[in-house]
């Protein structure tokens, strides 16, 4: 599988975004709450991630020879990954798809602040800019929801913009634990974190672990095939076979992959002020991971 991926990385990056893309509409269709349907996503795709590792005695002893504070960081990480999950999936029950996955995908907001305050990093005032624009955008988006705050398109909008808030600490995390963890690894025990807070978020809210459809169980399980695996795997195993510009472009664009898929399968239409909130924060994205590339580029160099 590595050397097909290798061979044709580029097209799998794309399908790795249309995959992930599809979180939003399955999550809107599964009617178990939040916290069971993350719980039976890492559970079923957890195994895919685990077994490869655990049957080679070598892996096993690599995988013991990982530093404890990497570990941690490793579980810190997994419990950011929680709090992306669970309100990406309280979002999408809550406002319509096209919004959330906009909102989001703020997530380099937040890792322009870690990089500049925690990690003490440099960074181009044109990126400065483009983050800046980005947040019109969504302020644009919140906008067109001001008088439902009270209703369910708001709340919805507020879990969208926590999703982003932990994925850009969970991607602050992984940034800096990825350069000394290999990346199975890393993806092991980050999902092995995120399932553990799901396991004790599920009895300590009182969630049934069981009293869902059958349909329920089966748009999780196509949710753990093409977005846990199909596309978190998938984008893993990308990295390093092409350019870190042309992931972060079309991982930018996994909005408008959203929305479409929210039109065809949820008869989800964006307002006037949506799409034009879109168009502003898909744009900002793009131009902020050129500037990054290129900055990445020059330190090279």
């Amino acid at each position: 599988m590595n050397k097909l991926i290798a061979k044709h990385a580029k097209i799998a990056t794309i399908l790795a975004v249309v995959f992930g893309a599809t979180s939003g509409i399955l999550g809107t269709l599964t009617q178990a709450p939040s916290m069971a349907i993350g719980f039976w996503r890492l559970t079923m795709a957890l195994p895919f991630f685990a077994v490869p590792i655990l049957i080679k005695k070598e892996d096993r002893e690599l995988l013991k020879s990982i530093e404890i504070k990497d570990i941690i960081w490793c579980f810190i990480a997994g419990a950011f990954l929680f709090g992306h999950f669970y309100s990406w999936f309280n979002a999408v029950k809550s406002t319509n798809v096209a919004s959330a996955a906009v909102l989001a995908s703020l997530h380099p907001l937040v890792v322009l602040l870690v990089t500049v305050f925690v990690y003490k990093r440099k960074i181009s005032w044109k990126s400065v800019i483009a983050i800046i624009l980005a947040l019109i955008g969504g302020a644009v988006i919140m906008g067109a929801d001001i008088d439902d705050i009270a209703g369910g398109q708001m709340k919805g909008n507020i879990y969208a913009l926590m999703a982003g808030i932990f994925m850009g600490l969970y991607f602050s995390v992984g940034d800096s634990v990825r350069k000394r963890v290999e990346g199975r690894f890393y993806v092991l025990l980050v999902f092995f974190s995120c399932w553990i807070c799901f396991s004790a978020g599920m009895l300590i809210t009182g969630t049934s672990a069981v009293d869902y459809t059958v349909m329920d169980f089966v748009y999780i399980a196509i949710m753990a095939v093409l977005c846990q695996i199909g596309a978190h795997a998938v984008f893993n195993m990308c990295i390093g076979h092409v350019s870190s510009l042309y992931v972060s472009t079309w991982e930018a664009g996994e909005p408008i992959f959203s929305t479409l898929l929210g039109i065809v399968f949820l008869s989800q239409i964006p307002t006037s002020d949506e799409i034009i909130g879109c168009i502003i924060v898909v744009g900002a994205l793009l131009y902020y991971n050129r500037q990054e590339s290129m900055r990445e580029n020059e330190l090279q160099s």
